[in-house]
């Protein structure tokens, strides 16, 4: 499927006020929505036949310092049935950063929407178990934001052992 066939697919599935913007950038097609359709949008585009986007290749945040709005949740969908590739993103306000986990439409999701939480601090809504993943559980911040203070001290923390005191705790039985 070429990419303008491709958008023209996701044109007819996600009509009106789903689609803020589709286009052919950089010969890879892209599709702008808005996160309160992201949920119901992203699960057509893994079901359609036409489509089958079922696997979720990358799940990452993107920091326009400056902009409004300033963050931009981007997945990268890829269908290996059909062999072709759509890019969706979802702009985020700074004083709203939350969007819908994809987590129930692709499994994979949850360890990148972790991830995009501990570097950037956006909130991924109905995500089963959104903790840090990279930095230790005392860190102050979110360190891939762009203003993020290059020099910050953070908490000075005991070690830890894993063996005797993993994270997270042990549950009592």
């Amino acid at each position: 499927m070429t990419t303008e066939a491709l958008l023209a697919r996701v044109k007819t599935l996600l009509p009106g006020a789903r689609a803020l913007d589709v286009d052919a950038a950089r010969g890879q097609a892209v599709v702008v929505l808005e996160r309160e359709s992201l949920a119901a949008s992203l699960r057509t585009l893994r079901d359609d036949p036409e489509l089958r986007f079922e696997m979720l290749a990358d799940l990452t945040v993107v920091d326009y310092l400056g902009r409004t709005p300033r963050f931009e949740v981007v997945y990268q969908l890829h269908s290996l049935a059909r062999n072709h590739r759509l890019r969706v993103k979802v702009p985020l306000a700074e004083d709203d950063p939350v969007v819908p986990s994809a987590g129930e439409v692709w499994k994979s999701a949850l360890w990148a929407e972790r991830e995009g939480w501990d570097m950037f601090g956006i909130r991924f809504a109905g995500h089963p178990d959104l903790r840090r993943i990279l930095m230790y559980p005392e860190f102050v911040g979110h360190p891939l934001r762009k203003d993020y203070p290059v020099n910050k001290r953070q908490p000075l923390i005991p070690e830890r052992d894993p063996i005797d005191r993993p994270w997270p705790p042990r549950r009592s039985a």
